[in-house]
This record gives structure tokens, sequence and C-alpha cells, in this order.
């Protein structure tokens, strides 16, 4: 089968609120046509800038396993959701005792792919001691990467202080993560230690990846390809207009919203009839980068040049 499948902020024009300001205007300029092709598998991560149109940073999305968030009074832990990553607690159990996942199915977690904070896999592990089983997912060939051991045991304004070991309890480490500031979240991963995944704060709006999404009326987590949004974007998603007379205004009756995976992966469509994709028609949305500059967006493709999937062709207009 393919891989198909409230911070609330409103734009304000000046004839509106006198007292408050109105979002700043983007430089003038045309309709921007982007393509970016995510390789073999979806093999790949990239990391885009709406202001310049350009990709920032690029990785293969299994250079990494956990991200760390950075802020001084960060805490949250998320897993490597373009790899189908999940955990199973343990509680307080000794990462020193061998363990296996037999009748842990039950309790079995996933990151909500627009991460709110009450809908982690770790969840809010402070003061808890807390142990778990970390399923490291599938490579982007489909091989099974194993398990591993974690207990997240503190966190402070510069770092994370963990321990990981195999499951039978063997190669326990203790391992200090320092925060990034830098960066919105730290990537870090089990066998090269902290990488430099995510770009700098305010380089980049939209990362274009793999990603796990929980189908709530199947209970199923799949992998799905779209589009996540940093922690400074915000979007409205649009119906019922015309692309070319969107305006700033439509985010009045559209409002912008802050999470995570508010593009995400429903522009398009999988027709098993005819086993391809189409873009979902009348469908567009209003982004805001982090230095509040509005732009129009809309999908116009899903195929590349040479008729592969996974490549996303969309047109963003400054407003």
């Amino acid at each position: 089968m393919k891989k198909l499948i409230p911070l609330v902020a409103i734009v304000l024009l000046p004839s509106c609120m006198k007292e408050e300001l109105p979002a700043p205007r983007a430089p003038r300029g045309d309709a921007r046509s982007t393509q970016l092709c995510l390789g073999t598998g979806y093999a790949n991560q990239l990391w885009y800038d709406l202001a310049s149109g350009t990709v920032v940073s690029e990785n293969p999305r299994g250079d990494w396993d956990l991200a760390f968030e950075s802020a001084p009074d960060g805490w949250r832990v998320l897993l490597n959701g373009s790899r189908l990553m999940t955990v199973w607690p343990l509680g307080s159990a000794s990462l020193a005792q061998p363990h296996d996942t037999t009748g842990l199915g039950a309790l079995r977690r996933v990151d909500a792919a627009s991460l709110h904070p009450d809908s982690l896999a770790f969840g809010d592990w402070r003061g808890g001691n807390a142990s778990f089983i970390v399923d490291l997912g599938l490579s982007a060939s489909g091989e099974f990467l194993g398990l591993r051991k974690l207990r997240l045991v503190g966190v402070s304004a510069t770092a994370f202080q963990l321990e990981h070991a195999s499951l039978d309890g063997s190669g326990l480490a203790s391992v200090t993560v320092p925060k990034d500031p830098q960066r919105a979240f730290t990537s870090w991963s089990f066998t090269q230690g902290v990488r430099p995944i995510e770009p700098p704060i305010g380089s980049w709006d939209l990362c274009f990846t793999q990603y796990t999404h929980r189908f709530e009326v199947f209970s199923l987590d799949y992998l799905v390809n779209g589009v996540l949004s940093a922690g400074t974007t915000r979007v409205a998603r649009v119906t019922g207009r015309d692309f070319a007379g969107i305006t700033a205004a439509d985010t009045l009756d559209f409002p912008l919203r802050a999470e995570r995976n508010a593009i995400g992966y429903d522009w398009k469509v999988y027709s098993f009839e005819t086993s391809s994709y189409s873009i979902v028609p009348g469908l567009a949305y209003i982004v805001r980068d982090g230095d509040g500059y509005l732009y129009k967006m809309r999908f116009v493709e899903f195929y590349g040049p040479q008729g592969q999937t996974g490549c996303p062709l969309f047109e963003t207009v400054p407003l």
C-alpha cells in the first residue's frame, strides 16, 4: 500500500482595531513555484524558508532518534516520527534488568503530529524517574532498526540527563545532552550523539518530510508524506476561495493555527482505482513566517519530472 495517507492568531488589518499593529506585508514579488523531492523511499527531510524560497538544510530522515526541547524551560522529548518510532513505558524499572515488550502492546505510544504537550509518547516524564522501551522504527528501505531502553533522568536550563541500555540490560550508559540554544530542538542519536539536524530558529518555516500520523478511527499509526511547521510558523487552512483572490483578510474567517501539522499530508488523496495521487482542489493555505510576513500557498502536484512520488510542487505568493 502506498504511503498516503488553541493557539489562534488573527491578522488584523489597519481598518480593524487601531490599537493593534497590522501584520507586516511581505516584500512585493510574483508567484513562486517550487518543487522539492524527498528522494527514493522518501529518504530525506527538507527544511524550507519561505522568504528566500530555498531549502536551508537537508538530511537523511534516519540520521537522528530523539529531539530534546532546547529552551531553558523546555522539557519535551520527541521521537523521530519519520521512522514510525514508538515507546512502551516501564515505570521506574531498572535498565540493568532484562526486559521485553511482552504484554505491553496496549501501552504502546507515538507522538501526536500536532506536538500538543499532552499527546507526546514520553508524556510529562519529569519527576517520575521514568523508563521506556524505545522502538527505533524503520529505515527508508523498510528495515526494522531494533529496540533500546531509555531512562529520562532529569532536565535543567542547559541539558538533559538520560540513561540507555540494550533490552538485556547490557551496555548501560549515562549521557548528558546539552541544549542547543540556537535550535528549538536538539537532535540526538543513540549511536552518534548530538546531531545538527533542525536548522537554527528563524532560518526555516516548513519541513517537507515523512512523519507518523495516527488514524484514530482505525487505531492505526501510519507514515504519511507532508509538511510540518516550525514553532514560529502559523498556518490557516483556506477552503472555498479562489486562490487568486485570497488576501490577508481571509484569516478573519480562517484563523491562523500553531499546530505543527497544520498543513500536514491531506492536501493530496490517493485513488485505489487509478493507483495514483491527486491534489485536493480548492484547498490553499495562508502561512505566517517567524518574522510575521504572510504568504498564500497551494499545492499543484505530488509527482516529479520522472513520475516519481514525493516531489511536491507548490506555489507561494507574498501577501
